[in-house]
């Protein structure tokens, strides 16, 4: 039956008040999550008031009393690319313990896009973001750091951006793929093309320049024919494999720069009757979730994502909450080889 105006009043803190027995004042440190004691069991009347007259605290009002808007955002370059969503997931498990809402914006690795995310950033007044960006440099960053938001950025590498309050993370993607590499060359391989994602981007250029030092640190020519830049995706990494495996001689093994293009490469092997590692040996990079339920499993580089994005959201907090002040911080987080039957 539908209610009239007067029956469907929200409830206020009064009236949570006066269920429980307790003063406004007392809500409010609650619902606020103040410092100030309250025993356990008053904390609890006052909850299960709220509860029983479905008493909704007013996040406006909140956020006019500690000019804060209690959310916080992530630009990622591409959703459907599994590395980002368990990026995500890390971000969100400490984003929810915090009470705040979580905004995501996706660029599809666009340039334009980027720039229309930070400007939204901007206009909403989010307290504190967590970037990924494929083509601004941290100088776009600086309009938001102006305006007291706080940021994290997630890069390819170690990066100085001097006396800006702009914290960054990474694993050292040009070491990480020198290993997968060094790997396959101590496997005997000495003819490894490379299924590149575009060298226009950081990652891009950082793991093709890993894939590059790993040869020469064997003394192996570089051939840059057998190095083919694509998209980071499934299709991307079948089409520059195609086109691997038209150049003679052949290559024997093959570093993908993401799980994406390793799969789309793995699809194009068996297409030309190969097989795997038996003709040619694959490793890839990120360890999604598929590198070890698809046939071969897939030797890859693991970024321990959840890891990853746990502590860029710690980080992020650390600058909203004070506790961090003063010039941005750079972490190295770890990543590992996982080796299994592709290579």
């Amino acid at each position: 039956m539908y209610r009239s105006d007067e029956q469907k009043k929200r409830p206020t803190q009064s009236d949570v008040a006066a269920r429980a027995g307790v003063s406004q004042t007392t809500v409010s440190y609650v619902i606020n999550d103040s410092d100030i004691a309250i025993p356990q069991s008053t904390r609890q009347r006052i909850l299960e008031a709220m509860e029983e007259l479905g008493y909704v605290p007013n996040l406006s009002a909140r956020s006019l009393r500690t000019n804060k808007t209690y959310t916080v955002a992530t630009i990622i370059p591409d959703i459907s690319n599994p590395f980002y969503p368990a990026f995500q997931r890390g971000i969100q498990d400490v984003t929810r313990n915090k009470d705040y809402d979580l905004i995501l914006y996706n660029t599809d690795e666009l340039e334009s896009e980027e720039k229309r995310c930070l400007r939204s950033l901007k206009e909403r007044q989010v307290d504190g973001a967590i970037v990924t960006l494929f083509h601004l440099d941290h100088q776009a960053l600086i309009p938001l750091l102006d305006s007291n938001v706080a940021l994290v950025a997630l890069v390819p590498a170690a990066l100085d951006v001097g006396n800006l309050p702009l914290d960054t993370i990474y694993i050292d993607n040009s070491a990480a793929a020198f290993k997968a590499v060094c790997y396959l060359v101590e496997k005997g391989h000495s003819r490894i093309g490379m299924v590149a994602g575009s060298a226009n981007t950081p990652t891009g250029m950082r793991r093709i320049r890993g894939y590059q030092q790993a040869l020469d640190s064997h003394h192996l020519a570089l051939d840059e024919t057998i190095i083919r830049e694509g998209e980071f995706t499934e299709r991307g990494g079948y089409a520059s494999m195609k086109e691997l495996l038209t150049i003679s001689p052949k290559v024997t093994a093959v570093f993908a720069a993401n799980d994406l293009m390793a799969i789309g490469a793995m699809v194009a092997i068996r297409e030309a009757g190969l097989s795997i590692p038996e003709d040619i040996a694959i490793v890839g990079f990120d360890d999604i979730f598929a590198a070890a339920m698809i046939s071969p499993p897939l030797t890859t580089v693991n970024q321990f994502k959840l890891n990853l994005g746990r502590r860029a959201a710690e980080m992020l907090f650390e600058r909203i909450d004070g506790s961090v002040t003063g010039n941005g911080r750079s972490e190295e987080m770890p990543f590992e080889l996982i080796v299994r039957k592709s290579a």
